[in-house]
């Protein structure tokens, strides 16, 4: 052990919890504002499905169970009546009680060249929609009941917000260790960072969309959902037309949950390299520039402790343990900030090691650009956008 080694270790904890301070401070920067009366508009939410989500059934109920108190309708929408979700689906419908005045299922077909079956899947939702706002839900989140009664309120709040969004978090009733993963991901690295970035009011350049809420004539001002014809990310390109244009996407309190479950470790890394991808198309550096910071010096403590333990140097080796074990715990720190569920022991060493996942998970997916999400295959282009011959296969 020398003065090297502790001068390593000390610049790197003291990078790494001025990090810790920056998120901490902005996941409490915002205080959730007083709940305020407004005359409800009518909302229109669309719900996207392709394949068999975790707990299908219960993100259905729960997206039906809404406490709207204004007029609103649920379309959801497949590209086929063979996809194994929608006999559930419609089964889950036709038990249901819901306030929704009105409910159904369509059929959108095949997407055109060019286009992704999501975001197909919005516009002919949107095509088909009655009211006066565009809601659009993800398949695998479960709404709680008040959530849309608090997007539909920020948006109303300020006549320059042409969109809310809620912020999501990712949770697993048995987590496996891709669950672990995925919730370290979203939680304590996208999560705490957009409230990090978000404005006091939550304006952001950029939107990340399981629950967005829409003004029609914010969309109508940018070419509507079809705009983003060509490009895989539906909702950050979206984001940044309205942000581009003048209209403020903002980000709520009330939060989503994601729901995850049964998600191996190779499954979650084909996950994590989509978030890679996905996050080329809107986010901007600002926003990724800490997280490789932070990455970087889990990187770097790696490479000292393997050369302390090849060199048999444990004092070297002990100090090199620390910005590693601060990492983790980190982490889990900003998890449960984020309305994380709490990591099991025997869980630890994902967060350990998600530094060095993400630096391989980058590489390929800079290495390649074709990606499978939905069961569909996509060929991207260096700014993830979606090539001329698209899709690029079908996945199986």
């Amino acid at each position: 052990m020398n003065a090297r080694n502790l001068a390593w270790t000390a610049a790197a904890l003291g990078v790494l919890v001025h990090g810790h301070r920056e998120l901490m401070a902005g996941l409490r920067r915002r205080a959730a504002p007083p709940v305020k009366y407004f005359e409800p508009p009518s909302v229109t939410v669309i719900r996207p499905i392709r394949g068999l989500d975790v707990d299908a059934r219960e993100n259905v109920r729960a997206l039906l169970d809404l406490d709207y108190p204004g007029e609103w309708e649920v379309l959801f929408v497949f590209d086929s009546e063979d996809d194994p979700a929608f006999l559930p689906t419609r089964e889950e419908v036709a038990a249901r009680p819901t306030r929704a005045k009105r409910v159904e299922l369509i059929v959108a077909g095949e997407p055109p060249a060019g286009m992704t079956g999501k975001l197909n899947a919005m516009q002919v939702g949107v095509a088909r929609s009655r009211c006066q706002l565009l809601a659009f839900s993800d398949s695998d989140t479960r709404p709680s009941p008040g959530v849309l009664t608090a997007l539909v309120g920020a948006l109303l709040e300020d006549g320059g917000t042409g969109a809310t969004f809620a912020p999501i978090y990712a949770a697993a009733d048995a987590p496996l260790a891709g669950d672990v993963g995925y919730g370290l991901l979203v939680n304590a690295w996208y999560g705490a960072s957009v409230a990090c970035t978000a404005a006091p009011d939550g304006a952001l350049p950029f939107i990340m969309g399981q629950l967005m809420v829409f003004r029609r004539q914010a969309l109508e001002a940018i070419g509507g959902v079809g705009c983003a014809a060509g490009q895989f990310v539906d909702d950050m390109y979206l984001g940044r037309r309205l942000h581009e244009s003048g209209w403020k996407n903002r980000v709520v309190h009330a939060p989503l949950r994601v729901v995850t479950g049964q998600l191996e470790l190779g499954a979650f890394l084909r996950i994590f390299r989509r978030w890679i991808l996905f996050s080329e198309a809107g986010i901007p550096g600002t926003f990724a520039r800490p997280h490789w910071v932070r990455g970087a010096v889990s990187w770097l403590s790696w490479g000292a402790l393997a050369a302390a333990v090849a060199r048999r140097a444990w004092g070297a080796a002990l100090l090199s343990v620390a910005p590693i074990g601060f990492s983790v715990w980190s982490q889990l720190r900003l998890q449960r900030a984020c309305h994380g569920p709490e990591v099991a022991p025997r869980h630890y060493w994902v967060p350990a090691v998600l530094p060095l996942l993400g630096a391989g998970v980058a590489l390929s997916a800079r290495l390649s650009r074709e990606v499978d999400w939905r069961g569909r295959g996509y060929r991207l282009d260096a700014k993830a956008r979606l090539g001329e011959a698209q899709p690029a296969r079908a996945s199986v």
